[in-house]
């Protein structure tokens, strides 16, 4: 049994094939990091717009990489929630005609649930029930993971997501686009200690975040306060150290709010996905934390952590149980529990 996956969420144009035993075919990825690193951000008109022109392209590699035909295909998978209104219509819409031409099932998968589903592909086993942590450029989420499709929601940003923090401080030091990685190097050459930038909620019971603060405290760390007459730009080692201190203060929030779901759930697996895993220093944090909570910690692969279509992996639950889409799919930009 062949499944057919399609991911244009965001800014990723993405095709994966798999099977009924998760067993990965092909997982192929065309990122659009060159169309937008001059914006400083993603344009949705411009993701929009590209994934029309990749996404031919991108299914036909995906089915060539896994040795199969397209009328060999049983199912169609796509995400069709949450992400940028035009582009998740491209691959919903490629995803209905592919399912109505080839007469197969369709199925519509949740991309922020499909990050912690992507932890149990790296695993190779079930890890449900488990804490979900999903940290993105769109999203910064807690979730008590009671099976592969039942997803309680225990608490998220009020304003900035982790990801895009990351991209607005990448922009404020003049660091480029994305974000998250230019900080990462940046920071490795700095004292995370050199600057106390706010950690919102820390200390408050509430499992949601804020990173909007912390992004202006980042701004008027290097500008100043008086933003008509910034401040000169910093040197190379200040940059570093405010890269550094930020970072730092992301991750110490993003572990200790992990710390306290798992105690309020009583579990003792945390699964962790999106762009923002990736990061090594939240990777050691959350690392040292479950050894001291004597809990488990399940963090994809790199290409498994930013966006892909292998993740629509989860498809294959909802095979099981028969719980296909209709035609008219929708694409839903807002997550919806």
């Amino acid at each position: 049994m062949y499944f057919l996956a399609i991911e244009s969420s965001c800014d990723e144009t993405a095709a994966a094939v798999f099977t009924e035993d998760l067993t990965i075919l092909a997982n192929v990825v065309a990122s659009q990091t060159d169309l937008h690193a001059r914006f400083g951000g993603v344009v949705p008109e411009v993701a929009a717009r590209a994934h029309l022109q990749r996404l031919l392209p991108v299914l036909d590699e995906a089915l060539k990489q896994a040795g199969i035909r397209l009328d060999q295909v049983g199912c169609v998978a796509v995400h069709n929630t949450p992400g940028l209104v035009g582009a998740l219509l491209v691959g919903v819409s490629c995803a209905k005609m592919l399912a109505l031409t080839l007469n197969v099932p369709l199925i519509g998968v949740n991309h922020i649930e499909a990050h912690i589903y992507a932890c149990r592909l790296a695993a190779g086993r079930d890890i449900f029930p488990c804490v979900g942590l999903v940290v993105s450029g769109g999203h910064t989420s807690l979730f008590h993971s009671r099976t592969p499709l039942k997803f309680d929601l225990l608490g998220a940003t009020l304003d900035d997501a982790a990801g895009e923090a990351f991209d607005k401080v990448a922009s404020i030091l003049g660091l480029g686009f994305p974000g998250g990685p230019a900080v990462e190097r940046a920071a490795a050459s700095g004292n995370p200690q050199a600057i106390r930038f706010p950690r919102s909620f820390l200390n408050e019971d509430r499992l949601d975040f804020s990173f909007s603060g912390l992004k202006t405290a980042v701004l008027y760390t290097v500008c100043g306060k008086d933003l008509a007459n910034p401040q000169p730009p910093p040197t190379a080692q200040r940059r570093a150290d405010v890269a550094a201190s930020f970072q730092q203060a992301v991750v110490d929030v993003l572990v200790a709010k992990s710390r306290q779901a798992l105690e309020r759930t009583g579990l003792h697996r945390l699964a962790v996905g999106g762009g923002v895993a990736a990061n090594r220093c939240l990777r050691s944090g959350l690392e040292t934390m479950v050894a001291e909570a004597q809990a488990e910690l399940c963090i994809p692969p790199l290409k498994l952590c930013t966006d892909n279509a292998a993740m629509a992996a989860m498809a294959v639950e909802k095979w099981r149980r028969q719980e296909f889409a209709p035609l008219d799919l929708d694409a839903l930009p807002a997550y919806t529990p």
